[in-house]
């Protein structure tokens, strides 16, 4: 058995930014494209999902009118190679509502909810990448054990184009930065 009969051959060569763009939203939901790549995301599980959209409402709520929150879209990082990422919650700034693809400079805060299989990627390649693209705030949620969330901020430092720890929070969220917002998500 050749790769070819278990994968598509676009899974084997570098997408575009061109190619991706004229793709179905069908053809891109479920995938990112890291350095020109496809890369297969799993179907998250219902407490993922409700938490990305608990947190995506009251960011929505508590941005004012300059910004949106919303869930599962891409942020195209950098064209060459294509690195587009499909983040948790994006908050973003309203005036680009019918911008795409959204850039880092659209982007105040992106939020990843950790889950099974993505702890690395979320942990530590994404923080590079956000960082290194000059997104300002990185919220972090890991799902514990005790079924109580913990969120984890960081701040970017635009010298370093590296975040820094801020606050941790513990089943739920009373930050001031990057805007005051209180979220409860022990009553999952």
């Amino acid at each position: 058995m050749t790769a070819d009969m278990v994968a598509p051959a676009w899974m084997h060569v570098q997408i575009t930014a061109e190619q991706y763009d004229s793709w179905s939203a069908e053809q891109c939901a479920g995938i990112e494209i890291v350095d020109g790549m496809v890369v297969v995301t799993p179907s998250a599980s219902k407490r993922h999902n409700r938490l990305a959209r608990i947190l995506a409402n009251a960011l929505d709520l508590a941005a004012g009118p300059e910004w949106n929150a919303d869930t599962d879209f891409d942020v195209r990082l950098q064209d060459l190679p294509l690195t587009n990422r499909r983040p948790d919650v994006v908050v973003y700034r309203a005036d680009t509502i019918d911008v795409s693809p959204t850039r880092p400079e659209h982007v105040l805060l992106i939020v990843e909810v950790v889950s099974p299989g993505s702890e690395t990627t979320d942990r530590v390649v994404k923080v590079d990448q956000y960082a290194k693209a000059g997104i300002a705030f990185y919220w972090r949620v890991e799902q514990a054990a005790t079924g109580i969330p913990l969120v984890y901020t960081y701040v970017l430092d635009p010298a370093t184009r590296a975040y820094r720890d801020a606050e941790v929070f513990t089943g739920g969220i009373k930050a001031i930065a990057p805007f005051p917002v209180t979220v409860d998500l022990g009553t999952l």
